[in-house]
């Protein structure tokens, strides 16, 4: 499952780029806990961890929007 953030403040290249590391981060997550997976393929604790990552994002894009103003 991918999370994608509000790209309204990103450029086309910054999407594409956090897509990637998403999928990435995604893979290495269910490579390293391989217990994480159930039976059926899914990976719910990998889902909390790019949920997780998806909102520190979201507040650091946020604050970074703050301080420029």
């Amino acid at each position: 499952m991918l999370f994608l953030m509000k790209t309204n403040t990103f450029h086309p290249g910054e999407v594409q780029g956090f897509v990637s590391l998403q999928r990435e981060i995604h893979e290495a997550l269910r490579k390293e806990h391989p217990e994480w997976i159930e039976p059926n393929g899914q990976c719910p604790m990998c889902e909390i961890y790019e949920s997780r990552l998806v909102r520190l994002l979201a507040l650091s894009s946020e604050s970074e929007q703050r301080t420029a103003a």
